[in-house]
C-alpha cells in the first residue's frame, strides 16, 4: 500500500509553511513517529513525524519550499509495497498529436440574457481578507444566491447574513437538522476576521510603493523569514485596532537585587524576571480588566479566570513568547526553571505552538541591553503588557528621611487598551506593582 503523505493541520489557523530540513531519503526505511522534515510555520519550527512505518518511496519537495496543508509531500510504501525495490520513474511516453483536421470546434456558447440585479453588500468568505475591498463580478452574487437557495435558514437569519456581507451557503449550522442560527453567521464572520486580520492589516501598510533606492546607491533585498512576516502583520494589526495608552513610573528594588543575589547560585543563576511575573500574577487578580480580552464583534468583555503570563525573547530568527502557565500557583524558583528552559527552546527554535498559547498578558525586558523607557505594543488579544528597561542607580529621599540615600531604580513602561482600561486604572495598577516590588518578602503570601 502506498500513503500520500499530505502536511497535517500543525496548528490553529496555519494554514502553510516552508520545508527547513527533510531528515529522509528515498529508500529509507522509517518507524513511526520518526521525523520525516522540519517545519518552519509563522510561528514556530516544527518537526513532523511519520504517520506510520514504512519505506520512502518518493519525495515531492525540498528544503526551502513553501507548501500548504493538505499538499502531498511524501509517498510512504507500507505493507508489502515496502518490500519493493524503489525504482526511479521513466519518462512518460509521447502523447501522440491529433491532426488538426480532426479538431472539432466547439459549438457556440448561447450569450445569457443580461440581468439587472440589486446592489448586494461585498460577500465575506474564507478566502477573503477583511478589510480589503472584494472584487466581486455580478455574476458572482448571482451564482452565490442560487446555490444558497435550499441552504436551511430562516429569513432573520438571511437578513443578518445579507448585513454582514455573509454567504450563507457557506456556514456550518449547528441547529437542529443543520440549520443555521445567527449565532452561526455571527462565528463565521469572527473566524474570517480572526485568520485574516493580521494579513489584511500588513497587506494595508504595505500597498504604498517604495521608491528605487538603487538610485541613491547600492541595496540588498531580503525576504522576510515568516516569523518576521507573521510578527510584522500581528503588530500592525495591533497598532491599527488597539487603542494604546503608555504610563511610565520608578521602582526601588535595592531590596529586591539583595534577595535576588542572595538566592543566586552558580549553577542556576536567579533574575529579576521571575519576581515580576510573580508581582503582576497577583496584581491581575486584584485588576481583572487588565487580564482580559475584548470582543468587538459580540460587544463583550471577556475576563480569564488564570494567569498564563508571557515573556518576549529577542532570537536571531526574531521576537518569540512563550508563555509561563499558572504562574500564580508556582514558586520563584520554578518560574526562574521554566524561563530558562523557554528561552533555551526559543533560541534553538524548538518551541512548540502549545509553548506560545494561552498567555493572558505580556513582559517584554529589554533592561540587559539598555535604555531608559520605551513604549511596548500590546500583544493582542491581550490588553496589557509590561515594558521593563535598564535599572540605574539614583539619588532617592527615603520616606520620613532628609537625607538622600543612592538607591537602584527600575523603569516600567505599562501599556493598555484604552477600551477596557482607563488611565486612572492604568496609574493605580502601576501604582500597586511598585508597592508589591519593594516589598518582595511578601510575595510568597
Amino acid at each position: 500500500m502506498i500513503i500520500d503523505f499530505k502536511l497535517p493541520e500543525v496548528g490553529e489557523n496555519i494554514t502553510s509553511g516552508t520545508i527547513v530540513k527533510i531528515s529522509v531519503a528515498v529508500g529509507d526505511s522509517v518507524t513511526a513517529d520518526q521525523t520525516l522534515f522540519e517545519l518552519e510555520t509563522d510561528k514556530a519550527t516544527i518537526e513532523v513525524p511519520s504517520p506510520q512505518a514504512g519505506v520512502i518511496k518518493e519525495i515531492l519537495v525540498t528544503d526551502g519550499q513553501d507548501v500548504n496543508v493538505g499538499q502531498t509531500l511524501i509517498k510512504i510504501a507500507a505493507g508489502e509495497e515496502a518490500d519493493t525495490p524503489v525504482v526511479p520513474e521513466t519518462a512518460s511516453p509521447p502523447v501522440a498529436e491529433t491532426p488538426a483536421s480532426e479538431v472539432s470546434e466547439p459549438p457556440p456558447v448561447e450569450e445569457a440574457p443580461k440581468q439587472e440585479l440589486q446592489e448586494e453588500p461585498s460577500p465575506v468568505t474564507e478566502n477573503q481578507s477583511p478589510g480589503t475591498p472584494a472584487s466581486v463580478n455580478h455574476a458572482e452574487p448571482e451564482a452565490a444566491k442560487a446555490s444558497s437557495i435550499d441552504v436551511p435558514a430562516s429569513p432573520s437569519v438571511r437578513r443578518l447574513a445579507r448585513e454582514l456581507g455573509v454567504n450563507v451557503s457557506q456556514v456550518s449550522g449547528t441547529g437542529a437538522n443543520g440549520i443555521i442560527t445567527e449565532d452561526d453567521v455571527k462565528a463565521f464572520v469572527k473566524k474570517v476576521l480572526t485568520r485574516g486580520a493580521a494579513q489584511s492589516s500588513l497587506e494595508t501598510t504595505a500597498q504604498k510603493a517604495l521608491p528605487d533606492f538603487s538610485k541613491w546607491g547600492s541595496v540588498e533585498r531580503k525576504v522576510m523569514s515568516k516569523i518576521r512576516l507573521k510578527t510584522a502583520g500581528h503588530l500592525s494589526y495591533a497598532w491599527s485596532v488597539i487603542p494604546h495608552v503608555t504610563q511610565f513610573d520608578k521602582v526601588d528594588i535595592t531590596t529586591l537585587e539583595e534577595l535576588r543575589k542572595k538566592n543566586t547560585k552558580p549553577e542556576a543563576k536567579l533574575t529579576i524576571t521571575p519576581f515580576l511575573l510573580k508581582v503582576i500574577a497577583s496584581a491581575l487578580k486584584i485588576f481583572p480588566q487588565f487580564n482580559a480580552s475584548v470582543d468587538m464583534l459580540t460587544q463583550e468583555i471577556i475576563y480569564k479566570k488564570y494567569y498564563h503570563i508571557g515573556v518576549a525573547v529577542d532570537t536571531e530568527h526574531g521576537l518569540l513568547v512563550p508563555v509561563i502557565r499558572d504562574v500564580d500557583k508556582k514558586s520563584i524558583f520554578q518560574i526562574n526553571d521554566e524561563l530558562t528552559s523557554l528561552a533555551k527552546k526559543a533560541h534553538d527554535k524548538k518551541l512548540t505552538l502549545e509553548d506560545m498559547r494561552g498567555g493572558t498578558f505580556t513582559i517584554t525586558n529589554l533592561g540587559g541591553i539598555g535604555g531608559t523607557s520605551f513604549t511596548p505594543l500590546i500583544n493582542a488579544p491581550e490588553v496589557a503588557i509590561l515594558g521593563i528597561s535598564r535599572a540605574r542607580k539614583e539619588p532617592r529621599y527615603a520616606d520620613g528621611r532628609g537625607a538622600c540615600f543612592p538607591s537602584l531604580m527600575l523603569p516600567l513602561s505599562l501599556s493598555y487598551d484604552h477600551r477596557v482600561i482607563d488611565g486612572a486604572d492604568g496609574a493605580r495598577f502601576l501604582k500597586w506593582i511598585t508597592e508589591a516590588i519593594q516589598q518582595p518578602f511578601m510575595l510568597e503570601l
